[in-house]
């Protein structure tokens, strides 16, 4: 694994930076105020929050007056897909292997 990839596993290793996240990801583009409104925590701590999985590329803010909106940018998940894929194989070939085994002791 990259120093990349540890990143995005601790952005959402947090309960409430993933339900942050999700929300951006199901309802789009939200503002500080609208994500503290269902986070059941501060203002103060969803903006650090948000100041985590900002640098970990997974969403991106833009300025509209005083307010700041936040974008989930799923895309940033990519080397975590790659990875579970990478994974996949690997398990796969064991879980056959063993499939294989519990087959020839059942004979």
């Amino acid at each position: 694994m990259t120093a990349s990839h540890d990143v995005l596993f601790h952005a959402l290793a947090d309960p409430t930076r993933r339900a942050i996240f999700e929300r951006l990801c199901r309802e789009g583009e939200q503002t500080v105020g609208g994500l503290t409104a269902e986070a059941g925590v501060s203002q103060p701590a969803v903006s650090k929050h948000l100041g985590v999985l900002k640098r970990a590329g997974l969403v991106r803010d833009r300025q509209a007056g005083r307010q700041t909106h936040y974008t989930a940018q799923i895309e940033a998940l990519a080397p975590l897909i790659d990875w579970a894929k990478q994974l996949e194989s690997y398990w796969q070939k064991r879980f056959d292997d063993l499939e294989s085994l519990l087959g020839r002791m059942d004979q």
